[in-house]
């Protein structure tokens, strides 16, 4: 039976709590958080890069709006049952814009929504020449989206940009005033030493989030070393899309160099495989159950 999503997110909120490092990968959209759910793990992250990337085909320097990532939101949790993180950039404006947001993401399926500090329009958080609002304005947007929220298991990611404009104290002085502001978990984007990896978890009393980039600035460290030194969740945004990336690159050129493509289970996925992961069987039950029978 479908769990409530009051439960889930109570559920998710506490398996936060236990900061051991949650390893969550990034969807970007209903298949792909189908396959997340598939391989076993715990929870996903709607990736704003993602959508952007995948449905738009251009780069994470926001391009899309709350209308499309709400649509792509209602869309995964229709798809699965998984605790669902929505990357939600900086709220698609200021603290009244945070508060719409807040209302729609949450009755389109999110667990937890992930609003950050930056100027719009923003840059994915590994680009060079990012700016960050003020403090004090990024506190008016926590404040609002702590308030907005039906649910208080819901849960308010508060993600800065700082390290990368004004250093790693900054981003450190910031992240206490957002926790301190009511949001549950702190997100400093883009640390670029092991030393600062290392020490950030003891810092600031909230569970934290840290994203690992594939190619990015961020050193990368096992989901275990990481979650030894307390961070609560390991993202892992876009292998997903990566991985996705690299395997239609792999099936088209073998299909454009042979003129022909098999079904080679070190390329594509079988037939089979592809029906069983979109439910295929539930709909021939449907179909057989729903069926005219009086004909």
């Amino acid at each position: 039976m479908p769990t409530s999503s009051t439960a889930r997110r109570a559920a998710f909120r506490a398996k936060v709590e236990e900061r051991q490092g949650l390893l969550v990968p990034g969807a970007f959209n209903a298949m792909s958080a189908r396959v997340i759910q598939d391989a076993g793990f715990e929870a996903l992250y709607l990736t704003g890069a993602g959508v952007t990337n995948m449905s738009l085909g251009l780069p994470d320097l926001g391009f899309v709006g709350l209308h499309e990532i709400a649509e792509h939101t209602a869309r995964v949790r229709d798809a699965v049952e998984l605790p669902l993180i929505v990357d939600a950039d900086t709220g698609f404006g200021n603290a009244l814009n945070v508060r719409h947001t807040v209302r729609t993401l949450e009755r389109s399926g999110a667990d937890a929504i992930q609003f950050e500090d930056q100027v719009m329009p923003k840059k994915c958080g590994h680009f060079s020449g990012k700016e960050v609002i003020a403090t004090g304005e990024m506190l008016g947007k926590i404040h609002a989206a702590v308030d907005a929220r039906e649910d208080h298991n819901l849960l308010i990611v508060a993600r800065t940009d700082a390290a990368a404009v004004h250093g790693i104290e900054d981003a450190i002085e910031r992240g206490h005033r957002f926790v301190e502001a009511g949001a549950d978990i702190l997100f400093i984007e883009a640390t670029e030493s092991l030393a600062d990896i290392e020490r950030l978890p003891k810092l600031i009393n909230a569970p934290q989030l840290i994203n690992i980039v594939i190619g990015g600035k961020t050193p990368t460290q096992s989901r275990e070393a990481l979650g030894k030194l307390g961070y609560a969740i390991v993202l892992y945004a876009n292998a997903a899309l990566q991985g996705a990336v690299l395997g239609m690159q792999r099936a088209l050129g073998t299909l454009r160099d042979n003129g022909r493509l098999d079904e080679d289970t070190s390329l594509v996925a079988p037939f089979s495989e592809r029906q069983r992961l979109v439910n295929k069987p539930l709909y021939d039950r449907l179909d057989r159950e729903y069926a005219d029978k009086e004909k």
